[in-house]
């Protein structure tokens, strides 16, 4: 441990006795936490992000809208707008936030997207508004303990187990380890795409599941570079050399990892994440790709991103560049997959009310 996590362990001591104190009122009764007659899955993580919930989310939402009328909640992190909104057809990423911007841009068809700030509220306007939905997908709802899900789902970085973290300042946990025992579900996300035995029993050894939850291991799926709407005439070249690739999200280092194996020359533009992006961030992007000697060469940026770009005021100034966002989806390995597929199925099918959006 570096000198400057030991100058910080005795404010993230403090702050975990705050939690741990939070929780102990929950325990108690002397707060509420309330539980609704509708199935609800809460997918979160005790980190303060980059575990793959977005896909993860999609992944659900997926999963039960083949047979479901399906909405998802979100907190709309980012967003300037307050309270219960409904995403629609004007709706962008500084009313609702980026990824349930995402959510909406892919399932607008079929899903629901709201987002509240206050969870009871969304949940209650949600049922509301629709009162034959099927089941209500809570995006990054593990801290909300005001709401019971009938399903709680936790996910973890295998690079970064949140058994080997430290609570904030020290570290990036945002909730005391002991919290994960009110999981239903755990996931080991971004896993090697191959997965050992050994090291299946490694990490379960390190995490200590109970009796009552499930362990799953997941990794990231990449889809094919897709032009950002809005980018007219983009050319894949038929040789990449050189990828620039921008972006605001937690963790990006997987998707560093993926592109360095289709280019001989990566150049890497961090922001923070959830960043909104402005004129001089383009500009810096625009330049990084100017001064790359070849002719092969492209922008990649990841879809979360592509959500607050699509209706940027500068993104006119990229039309002219190979600008492109790869989609990812979670897959599961081997039997996690059937296994984890046929809980939340289970799940919702032996809760929901039958019925479909009006």
């Amino acid at each position: 441990m570096g000198i400057w996590k030991l100058l910080l362990l005795p404010i993230a001591a403090l702050y975990g006795l705050i939690i741990r104190i939070r929780h102990w009122m929950f325990n108690t009764n002397i707060l509420e936490s309330v539980s609704y007659d509708i199935p609800l899955i809460g997918v979160g993580n005790l980190n303060l992000g980059g575990t793959g919930k977005t896909p993860m989310v999609e992944f659900i939402i997926r999963l039960l809208l083949k047979e479901n009328k399906v909405a998802v909640l979100s907190r709309g992190y980012g967003r300037t707008s307050k309270g219960y909104l409904i995403a629609d057809q004007y709706s962008d990423h500084q009313i609702i936030g980026d990824e349930p911007m995402q959510y909406h841009n892919k399932f607008r068809k079929e899903l629901k997207v709201a987002v509240c700030e206050n969870r009871r509220l969304g949940i209650d306007n949600l049922m509301q508004d629709f009162e034959k939905l099927d089941a209500i997908v809570l995006d990054d709802s593990f801290q909300h303990r005001y709401v019971k899900p009938g399903l709680s789902i936790l996910l973890t970085d295998f690079h970064n187990l949140y058994m080997e973290d430290y609570l904030l300042p020290a570290g990036s946990l945002r909730d005391v380890v002991s919290a994960a025992k009110r999981a239903d579900i755990i996931i080991v996300t971004k896993t090697f795409k191959v997965l050992s035995p050994i090291t299946r029993r490694r990490i379960k050894t390190i995490l200590k599941p109970d009796s009552h939850q499930s362990l799953y291991f997941s990794y990231l799926d990449y889809g094919d570079m897709t032009p950002l709407p809005g980018i007219d005439n983009v050319i894949m070249p038929s040789k990449i050399s050189t990828i620039v690739l921008f972006c605001g999200i937690a963790n990006p280092y997987p998707l560093q990892e993926y592109l360095r194996d289709l280019c001989i020359d990566l150049h890497v533009l961090d922001f923070p994440d959830h960043h909104v992006y402005k004129r001089k961030d383009i500009e810096m992007v625009i330049k990084a790709y100017e001064d790359a000697f070849t002719r092969n060469k492209i922008i990649i940026t990841t879809e979360k991103d592509a959500m607050r770009l699509i209706k940027s005021e500068y993104i006119r100034a990229m039309d002219s560049l190979p600008l492109f966002y790869i989609p990812i989806e979670v897959k599961l390995h081997g039997l996690d997959q059937s296994n984890f597929s046929n809980q939340i199925k289970k799940y919702v099918r032996e809760n929901k009310r039958n019925s479909g959006f009006h």
